[in-house]
């Protein structure tokens, strides 16, 4: 789905050393179907020559005070009325001062002030700058502006050669978080709840139990629902990735903790999809210290865990269920038995035991089974992203028969 097909986008590229990475949201952009009009400061046009934008978008750039595009001399006015996006990347900490205290002394600055669309702000910079106090306060007054979004900064090693925060936010995310203020997308006023990751049960204050899932198949569903104008709120075990853009985070350790944050928000809920590989198991009685070696056998009872899913099929009142079925071996059959005793909607089963798609990989290979279905969807190995659009396309064609979250509250 294009999402950003026949709307205008401008595409403000302000004079930090990122300024050649949005060659590639340009790219992405004009890909989409979107009418790009790129403007730069003057200090981006000495880094990345104006003519590389021109390539890709098929029409004349803008540069520092601009007016090429009407002779009257009211072009910030034009960009400002006709376009429906404008996304600044980078977003210096120079222009993100002018835009917090509405100084307009060039084009890309005056055709802001000239908009009512949505702005979305990549900011990009050194570290320090990133932290000053100055740009902080500069932040917090575009973050208090509704129109204003702010993706990033990422962290990582910068152009400077220092680590830290400040690295500009990658073209792909950047292009996913334009098609949402773009929408509305085929899951607009819908509400998704996403389990991912695994959890920890503690042992004692230092040892867990816990499992190989990454998480990544969910963080990736998370994504994909948001992107197709979803409000989305990720439940997620312990990983290392980062949650996507406008996502709600909610961060948890144990089955326990997952079980309650689920329950607390399954009613305000369109779709459930539970892909975390939640603990069967877990201590009875972790230990308050930490337990020592003394040589010999150590005895842990076990008690099992609450099944989230199957506590969710037996609401009354429940959004739509979907499932994961993690299996070594062929998942088939488990994956029928969780799909009726759950009372569940739909379930995906894969084999993790499987090279290239077990735990921690980027590729998935799954099955997607339907309640009262015969038919099995078999996806040969593809990127789990992929994987999640193929997941949320099914769910779809099974929500539009369904109330959603808004009407059920009344």
């Amino acid at each position: 789905m294009q999402l950003c097909r026949d709307k205008t986008v401008l595409l403000g590229v302000s004079g930090g050393i990122a300024a050649y990475r949005s060659c590639e949201l340009a790219r992405l952009l004009v890909k989409d179907g979107a009418r790009v009009q790129v403007v730069m400061t003057e200090a981006a046009a000495e880094l990345v020559g104006p003519l590389t934008f021109q390539a890709l978008t098929g029409r004349p750039v803008e540069v520092g005070r601009g007016g090429k595009l009407a002779a009257s001399g009211m072009t910030h006015i034009d960009l400002g009325r006709d376009s429906q996006l404008i996304i600044i990347a980078p977003a210096t900490g120079n222009t993100l001062a002018k835009l917090a205290h509405g100084l307009a002394d060039n084009l890309l600055t005056s055709s802001v002030l000239a908009s009512t669309c949505p702005v979305l702000l990549a900011p990009a910079m050194n570290t320090r700058m990133w932290k000053n106090e100055l740009t902080r306060r500069n932040m917090k007054i575009l973050s208090s502006l509704k129109r204003f979004q702010v993706v990033g900064p990422a962290s990582g090693q910068l152009a400077c050669g220092e680590e830290g925060t400040g690295r500009m936010s990658e073209p792909a995310e950047l292009f996913q978080a334009s098609r949402c203020l773009l929408g509305p997308g085929s899951l607009s006023g819908r509400r998704l709840l996403v389990t991912a990751g695994p959890t920890h049960e503690p042992i004692d204050p230092v040892r867990v139990i816990a499992n190989r899932s990454s998480g990544k198949m969910g963080y990736a569903l998370a994504r994909a629902a948001r992107r197709r104008g979803a409000r989305v709120c990720l439940i997620s075990g312990p990983t290392s990735l980062t949650a996507p853009w406008d996502v709600e985070l909610v961060a948890v350790e144990t089955a326990a903790q997952m079980a309650r944050q689920v329950s607390r928000r399954l009613a305000g809920s369109d779709v459930l999809i539970m892909t975390a590989a939640v603990a069967d198991y877990a201590p009875s009685r972790p230990a308050r210290k930490k337990l020592k070696k003394a040589g010999k056998n150590l005895t842990i009872e076990l008690q099992p865990t609450t099944d989230i899913l199957a506590a969710a099929g037996k609401r009354k009142h429940r959004p739509l269920l979907v499932g994961f079925a993690a299996e070594t071996g062929s998942p088939l059959g488990e994956a029928r038995r969780k799909l009726a005793d759950k009372n569940l909607d739909m379930i995906v089963a894969n084999d993790v035991g499987q090279a290239g798609s077990g735990f921690g990989s980027d590729d998935n290979q799954v099955h997607i089974l339907g309640r009262g279905q015969d038919r099995v969807d078999s996806l040969p190995l593809l990127p789990k992203q992929e994987v999640a659009e193929q997941i949320l396309d099914r769910v779809e064609r099974l929500l539009p028969g369904r109330r959603t979250s808004s009407r059920k509250r009344g």
